[in-house]
């Protein structure tokens, strides 16, 4: 192949992933513009044409955010993914990293099969899962509370924890832990003073995987929380407002906006670490 066929490749090729990345971030800036625009500019005209005036303030305002935060139940929603979201994270990585530590670094009895079973949990659907679990939510009366949400996102984000994080230990050079041992720790000792900060790039990885999982969920939130007001996450109560508020398309754009600030924060924080992290332990395992 010579020259000019590899460099017309190369271009093709840079072509269709800015092609890709137009696709992806034209409706994102679509939304984001449309949020910041009056009613009724959001009704007459496309969210493209304030870039043919761009500094004209007329085609601006907070009120629509105003709104969404105060009026619409949006803030109470916001608060309570947040307060949803944090322990369903913290809780997987932590239980399944302890697992995934043991299935790695130690030995026990059928622990390659435990380790399987695990693991072909991954291909359950979670909705096979719901009418048991919430049958036994009621009669515990966990049903429409935190710790029923966070029991749930914690055992359906458990499999796959262990799965990633496993890999990860198992790629860890077994010498470093066997002096640890000759040294008198013992394996929680070793887990937390030598595991843990050499799986950093994996923990992140993990956390944005169950961050987003949890935070852009709507029907195990609908199924174990309801739709109340005093519990429903940013999910269930943007679905509310696709029916009350159908016509105002502004007040849906900053809505769904805020639902997206988060994520994309996290994302962008630990996006250094993510792709580290998905390929800790692909080549020993």
């Amino acid at each position: 192949m010579d020259k000019r066929s590899l460099n017309f490749g190369q271009g093709f090729v840079h072509l269709v992933l800015v092609l890709i990345c137009l696709a992806w971030i034209l409706p994102t800036l679509g939304l984001l513009v449309s949020s910041f625009r009056p009613a009724h500019l959001v009704s007459n005209s496309g969210w493209w044409t304030v870039f043919l005036t761009p500094f004209d303030l007329t085609q601006y305002t907070l009120q629509n955010y105003q709104d969404v935060l105060t009026k619409t139940g949006i803030g109470k929603a916001f608060l309570n993914s947040v307060f949803i979201t944090v322990p369903a994270t913290i809780l997987p990585i932590f239980i399944g990293s302890l697992a995934a530590f043991a299935f790695a670094q130690m030995r026990f009895p059928l622990k390659e099969g435990i380790f399987l079973l695990l693991i072909g949990l991954l291909v359950v659907p979670i909705q096979m899962t719901m009418i048991p679990i919430l049958r036994l939510y009621n009669q515990l009366g966990l049903a429409g509370t935190f710790t029923g949400i966070w029991l749930a996102h914690t055992g359906y984000g458990l499999p796959f924890a262990i799965y990633l994080m496993r890999n990860f230990f198992a790629s860890l050079p077994s010498d470093l832990f066997e002096a640890a041992y000759i040294d008198g720790a013992g394996p929680i000792k070793a887990f937390f003073l030598l595991a843990l900060p050499m799986s950093v790039p994996a923990l992140a990885s993990l956390a944005i995987f169950q961050f987003l999982w949890v935070w852009n969920d709507l029907l195990v939130a609908l199924i174990y929380l309801g739709g109340t007001q005093d519990v429903a996450p940013l999910t269930v109560a943007l679905s509310s407002l696709v029916g009350s508020y159908g016509q105002n398309w502004h007040v849906l754009t900053a809505a769904a906006f805020v639902t997206m600030i988060v994520p994309l924060v996290v994302f962008f924080a630990l996006q250094r670490y993510f792709v580290r992290g998905i390929l800790a332990g692909s080549v020993k395992g």
